[in-house]
């Protein structure tokens, strides 16, 4: 979340630059200056009254060594009032500062300069684009008449076991998932990022901190008996491996890269896009998350957009890239890139991978700091994360694109973890 000071001293520029998330700050910013200004007048009177109390219990104790009991006792009930008084600003500063943390969760990231205008995906801003649309054989199927055909995906079995949303991999498709998993953490892994294999359930601080809550609980599994929530990315438990850490500027940058499941509701989202494997409760993906230092966050950005990239040419499918607009980047995101590849057979564009720079909103949440060489003062870090890759649509455009009279041919750079060149 902002920062109490970023707000404070920013009042003008935190509510124009929220107007391209298309968020009106003006009412809630000016909720929390009042609540400031009213928890730092309460504050000082109640710093004040304790200062007080201390200075009596001196003269109490003067008093009494001195033989002055009646004195020190009429004092002493002075005392006793003050210190009821002193324990009620106590409870109202409690309550005022509950009220302050309620607001400030709730106020978004600044978007970059950067970030276009816009109120859906529609106005998102292409940047680049690559590879080949294929041409696909007369009768070419899309990837779940595929998935049947052959006999690699069952969704009617996933739905008998659990419901829509869980497909079941077999055989020469289960092989294919195992591959393109192995595949993205060894190319990770290369890229000098470290490899961890996080719990799949977390915590409320872990969803807390990395901005799933109090946002976004409708869209996460709740396990209400232990109040855990299962993980909708790789993100949450990765990026909270921080959480309550003071770094120093000689420790970035802080890589690491993880393969989960992962798990969503899609509440709301019945009825768009969602056959086959176009939108799943469960899938599997391989994240990227990079802790690093504010002044060199965007060029990290950049570097983890380059690092998707080469994923997607090496899987010879057509993509481009899409820079979000203020109306479609998420709450806690302050610039994000979209992935999307091309599914010949569907005739759409599939979103693939989201990178984004946080910068220090979420560290903010996490407690994460770091402090300069010769520097006492801690500072908030940024933090950065990216899908390298979310698997389902990946596979559907695999695929879709890539079948031909005789079956469906694996990509080369596959091949040595599926080893089969073909699905027939």
């Amino acid at each position: 979340m902002l920062t109490l000071k970023f707000i404070q001293e920013n009042k003008d520029l935190v509510i124009e630059r929220l107007k391209i998330k298309n968020f009106q700050a003006e009412n809630i910013v000016s909720q929390i200056l009042d609540l400031d200004q009213k928890r730092r007048s309460n504050q000082n009177s109640m710093d004040s009254n304790q200062a007080e109390l201390n200075k009596m219990s001196k003269e109490i104790g003067m008093l009494f060594k001195n033989g002055k009991a009646e004195e020190a006792n009429l004092l002493k009930e002075k005392n006793t009032e003050l210190k009821v008084t002193v324990k009620s600003q106590g409870d109202e500063l409690t309550a005022i500062e509950k009220q302050l943390n309620d607001l400030l969760v709730q106020i978004p990231n600044i978007p970059h300069e950067s970030v276009p205008v816009g109120k859906s995906e529609e106005d998102n801003l292409e940047v680049k684009s690559g590879g080949e649309i294929p041409e696909l054989h007369k009768g070419a199927m899309p990837h779940w008449d595929l998935a049947k055909k052959y006999d690699i995906i069952d969704f009617e079995l996933g739905n008998k076991l659990t419901g829509a949303g869980f497909p079941v991999y077999k055989g020469k498709g289960a092989k294919l998932q195992r591959a393109l998993i192995s595949y993205f953490l060894d190319k990770a892994t290369e890229a000098e990022y470290l490899e961890v294999m996080p719990p799949l359930m977390v915590n409320e601080d872990s969803g807390f901190g990395t901005g799933q809550l109090p946002d976004k609980e409708g869209q996460m599994y709740h396990v209400t008996v232990d109040n855990l929530y299962l993980i909708p990315t790789a993100e949450v438990p990765v990026t909270n491996i921080f959480r309550d850490v003071i770094l120093s500027s000689k420790d970035f940058p802080q890589k690491m890269t993880a393969y989960t499941p992962c798990f969503r509701r899609e509440a709301g989202s019945y009825g768009k896009d969602v056959r086959g494997l176009n939108r799943l409760h469960q899938f599997d993906k391989v994240e990227i998350v990079q802790i690093q230092h504010p002044e060199k966050s965007y060029d990290t950005l950049d570097e983890m957009v380059n690092h998707v990239e080469e994923l997607v040419k090496s899987l010879n499918l057509p993509y481009r890239i899409l820079k979000l607009c203020g109306g479609d980047i998420s709450f806690t995101s302050a610039l994000t890139y979209d992935f999307e590849v091309f599914s010949v057979a569907q005739e759409k564009w599939l979103e693939v991978s989201s990178v984004s720079n946080f910068e220090s909103y979420q560290a903010n949440r996490l407690k994460l700091r770091f402090k300069e060489e010769g520097e006492k003062k801690p500072q908030l870090a940024h933090t950065l994360n990216g899908s390298a890759l979310a698997l389902p649509r990946i596979l559907a455009a695999l695929l879709e694109n890539n079948q031909t009279e005789k079956g469906i041919v694996i990509p080369e750079v596959l091949r040595p973890y599926t080893g089969f060149d073909i699905i027939d």
